[in-house]
Order: structure tokens, then C-alpha cells, then sequence
């Protein structure tokens, strides 16, 4: 073998390694609920990416907001600045395996090429590593201010996508103690009555999040695992709501601070279900 491969390879597996242990790492210290509450902030920012390469970019850059590569970055308008280092995550490509010729008693036709994928370590770089081209005037980040009569657009369509699945969604007087509910029974999803259209919208997040997490479908499951199916779906929400703009924080942080870790393959199961959910809820909000 090329020497010079040989160490490029080992390179590389020094580098996976230090990567698993990085992910290793990460995922104990959501066992704590103020990690738990950080992992969901950074989450809202990241959402798009598996949670490996969210933990990755969380481990290396607490304080990234938006992350790209050195070229689309230049497609952005913007460039990377001199001297920066990359935060290194995972990608998903695929390479084409070489045709082997079949045995010479049979047809004597090559078999077809298959397509084979695998996950190589790339750099990327948050916004605050670049400055604009010149010449170039970047669009903005667009962001809207949270005013308690404005739902950013959560409720017409998540409530339209809740019918399509054969549940209701109404309202009717509760206590202030509880904001809405979902009966699996009936196939409704019921908010209190007369709460601010921001309210409504969260509290539709939340109970859709049950209903999409498959809480609803054992009652029996839900009694036995209350705790982590409400955290789950409030961290849904919690997340959703960032993304179109809602800071439901003053009222999503009681249920993380919750949160009692322990059992490390519970959180890390947890966090990519919750992760998996708020891809779903993000094509509904925005297709």
C-alpha cells in the first residue's frame, strides 16, 4: 500500500474517532435538562440536519447560527474569512462499485454497477466565519416580531393538515390551568377557548405533535410514560414554533427544566424522534 495513503486513511479513521467520541460526549450531557433546553434551541437553528451532524455543530460552535460550505457560502454572496476552521460534520454521498464480469459459462454480460452510499467528514462554516463578497449585497435574515395576536401562520395549515387525517380541531371553555387536550376517542384536538391566536398556535403545535409521535394511538402507553411523551411533544413544539418565528420559550422552558436524564439511549432515542417530528411539521408549516 502507498505509505501516504495508508496515512491519509488512518487519518481519516483518527478523525471518525474523534468525531464518535464527540457524539458520545454530546449525547450524555442531554441528560441534564439545562443541556436538554440548549440542544432545543440550537435545534430550531438546525433542523435540517440529522442529529449527529446537530450535535457536531453544537459541540464545536455553541454560538452558530447558520452553517454552509466554503462554495455555497460563495453562492450566498459571501466568503469564507481567511484563516477560519471548519466545523466538521458528516455528509451522505454515493459512489458507483466497479462492474465484475460474470463467470465465462454464463451470459458473459458485466453485471450493472450499484450505487453504494457513505458518509464522508466535510467542512462547514457558520455565518459569523464569512463576510460579504464584493460587490455583493447578501439578503438579510428576515425576522419577524412575536406580538401575542399574530399565530406566524401555524394554525390555517396545521389545522387543514390535521383534518386530512381524519381528526377535528375546535375550542371550548377550559380552566387557565390547561390549554388544550386531545381525545384519541373522538379524533379531536380541542384548545381553550378565547386564548391569543400565539397561544392557539402553541398549544395546536403541541397536541399535533402527539398525534404525529403516535402518543395518542395506546392511551395505556401514555399513562405509563407521561413524562417523556410530554416533553417530547413540547419539544416538538417548542422548535416548530422557533422556526416560523414564535418564541414560545417563557412557556415550553417548565416542561424541559422537567426533564430527569439518566438513561442515555432514552435521550438520544428522544431527541431524534423529536428531531424526525419537526422535519414532518416544517413541510406542513412550509412545504
Amino acid at each position: 500500500m502507498n505509505p501516504t495513503k495508508a496515512r491519509t486513511r488512518e487519518a481519516r479513521m483518527a478523525e471518525a474517532e474523534t468525531l464518535h467520541a464527540t457524539l458520545t460526549a454530546q449525547v450524555e450531557a442531554l441528560a441534564s435538562s439545562d443541556h436538554w433546553a440548549r440542544f432545543l434551541n440550537f435545534a430550531a437553528s438546525f433542523h435540517t440536519y440529522s442529529l449527529n451532524n446537530v450535535l457536531l455543530i453544537l459541540a464545536q460552535n455553541p454560538d452558530a447560527t447558520h452553517v454552509a460550505g466554503y462554495q455555497h457560502w460563495q453562492e450566498l454572496g459571501r466568503q469564507v474569512t481567511k484563516g477560519q476552521h471548519g466545523i466538521r460534520i458528516y455528509a451522505t454521498a454515493t459512489r458507483r462499485t466497479t462492474p465484475t464480469a460474470n463467470h465465462p459459462d454464463q451470459t458473459g454480460e458485466e453485471e450493472e454497477a450499484e450505487r453504494v452510499r457513505y458518509f464522508p467528514i466535510v467542512s462547514v462554516f457558520d455565518i459569523t466565519q464569512t463576510e460579504p463578497l464584493p460587490g455583493t449585497t447578501p439578503d438579510p435574515d428576515v425576522v419577524q416580531p412575536l406580538t401575542g395576536s399574530d399565530d406566524h401562520g401555524i394554525t390555517t395549515p396545521l389545522t387543514a393538515h390535521l383534518q386530512q387525517l381524519g381528526w377535528s380541531v375546535d375550542t371550548e371553555p377550559m380552566t387557565e390551568a390547561r390549554n388544550g387536550y386531545t381525545d384519541p376517542t373522538a379524533r379531536k384536538v380541542l384548545i381553550r377557548a378565547h386564548v391569543s391566536p400565539a397561544q392557539h398556535a402553541k398549544t395546536l403545535l403541541h397536541e399535533a405533535a402527539h398525534i404525529l409521535l403516535e402518543h395518542t394511538n395506546t392511551p395505556t402507553e401514555y399513562v405509563l410514560h407521561r413524562g417523556r411523551m410530554e416533553t417530547e411533544a413540547e419539544s416538538v413544539a417548542y422548535i416548530t414554533a422557533a422556526l416560523a418565528g414564535l418564541d414560545t420559550a417563557g412557556y415550553s422552558v417548565g416542561y424541559i427544566t422537567g426533564w430527569a436524564g439518566g438513561d442515555v439511549d432514552l435521550i438520544r432515542d428522544t431527541a431524534a424522534r423529536v428531531l424526525s417530528t419537526v422535519h414532518r411539521f416544517a413541510n406542513i408549516l412550509e412545504p
